[in-house]
């Protein structure tokens, strides 16, 4: 497609996967990315099988997501007592047609970088360059760019993709009266362990209460040792009255300024505070998300990812979405072509159950089974079925998933987002 090219705020997931989509289908694009250089940072994440399927169309088969994590076998809760409240199969285990990965979040990142790089150029992502704001234009949009040397450049687009974040500037402009970050009480702090991996060996397991929880998984696979890279979470809720007061968004901290949280979570399967302890560093952060907003679009300007619906980590598919929001405009250009109808299109399909997704999220997701257990016996029991039935658990977890978009029969009976007809790269 000939034209403006389409202008990319934010060199994250979701920003690569969109300029990555752009070039697939033969649209221009560059990317401007606040950070003066790419680094992997971050913790684990995992995506679930509609954004895998959706990286297989990008090129990144399973050699390549090999390499950056662990395919998911088995997803678990586990009460107080250590005893299972409901384990499924994950992935191609419970027949997807695409698996799903644990992967580290850097590593994710700088392979959709390097593919950026790869296919399109060095100055396909503009380092040190943070889109400030924009104004509309007679046949497209001009975006605001504070260039690393203090400079304020102006580029000319087609359309403007808000893709920076939760504190997006796109976003705020787009909605100037939009409510602060939301804050609901849930402290998290994030670390990695060398440590022997549970259950499956390739398990996602949450462990504890609503208030008072772990989440454990794998994000490389077993060495010669019998031992993985174990990336946990660890999470309690405290008075959210006052807001957030704390010294940032995510910083190193000690690990016995929390560990003393989970002194009691030891069972012959797991020692809890010896896990924490065996990381080298721990960061805290605020579980935090945006309320929705009504539309993701101004004309030609259109919000993507974590600008779009930053959501809690709940269900584990925050990066998942962000790079299904990729597609689904790329496919809407594809109909429209580079114009505020593909934008429309785009916010029509997805802005409304996604945001209902946010707030799925922010009551506890797949984890209000938790919650379940703890009203009904305080997360103690002997017979989970005599506490909550079989049936219902598994009506429980189809039913975010069929909100989450990874409803087994429907992806697997789904046809490409992006018809294989419509690539040109």
């Amino acid at each position: 497609m000939a034209g403006k090219p389409v202008l990319i705020a934010g060199g994250g997931i979701a920003g690569l996967a969109m300029a990555l989509t752009l070039h697939q289908i033969g649209v221009p694009c560059t990317v401007f990315e606040a950070s003066r250089r790419m680094r992997p940072l971050g913790v684990g994440i995992n995506l679930q099988p509609n954004a895998v399927r959706e990286l297989h169309d990008l090129g990144f088969g399973a050699d390549a997501l090999g390499e950056i994590g662990v395919q998911v076998r088995e997803w678990a809760l586990v009460g107080l007592n250590g005893a299972t409240i409901h384990a499924e199969p994950r992935g191609l285990d419970a027949g997807y047609r695409w698996p799903q990965y644990a992967v580290h979040r850097g590593a994710l990142l700088m392979m959709l970088y390097r593919a950026v790089i790869e296919r399109m150029g060095v100055d396909a992502v503009r380092l040190g360059a943070r889109v400030t704001g924009y104004a509309h234009s007679g046949d497209g949009v001009t975006a605001q760019v504070l260039q690393e040397d203090g400079s304020i450049t102006e580029e000319a687009g087609a359309l403007l993709v808000g893709a920076d974040g939760i504190h997006s500037a796109i976003r705020a402009q787009m909605h100037p009266d939009q409510p602060p970050v939301h804050w609901g009480g849930a402290l998290m702090w994030r670390g990695t362990a060398r440590a022997r991996p549970l259950r499956t060996g390739a398990s996602f397991v949450g462990l504890g209460t609503h208030r008072q929880r772990l989440v454990i998984y794998p994000i490389s696979p077993v060495g010669d040792d019998g031992l993985a890279t174990v990336n946990w979470i660890a999470e309690v809720t405290v008075d959210s009255a006052a807001g957030w007061t704390g010294e940032g968004w995510f910083r190193p901290v000690e690990i016995d300024t929390f560990a003393h949280h989970f002194e009691a979570f030891r069972y012959d399967w797991l020692d809890v505070p010896a896990l924490l302890r065996q990381a080298g560093a721990a960061f805290e952060n605020p579980m935090i998300d945006r309320d929705p907003v009504a539309t993701w679009v101004d004309g030609p300007v259109v919000l993507i990812g974590d600008a779009a619906h930053a959501m809690y980590p709940t269900g584990s598919n925050g990066a998942s979405q962000a790079i299904v929001d990729a597609r689904v405009l790329g496919a809407r250009i594809c109909d429209h072509g580079q114009t505020p109808q593909a934008a429309a299109a785009f916010d029509a399909q997805l802005c409304g159950p996604v945001s209902a997704l946010v707030l799925r999220n922010r009551g506890a997701g797949p984890f209000g089974l938790l919650n379940m257990v703890d009203e009904r016996c305080g997360g103690v029991f002997e017979q989970i079925d005599e506490v909550i039935p079989a049936a219902e658990r598994a009506a429980f977890m189809a039913h975010y998933k069929a909100a989450a978009g990874f409803d087994i029969g429907l992806l697997n009976a789904a046809p490409p987002v992006i018809a294989p007809e419509r690539w040109l790269a």
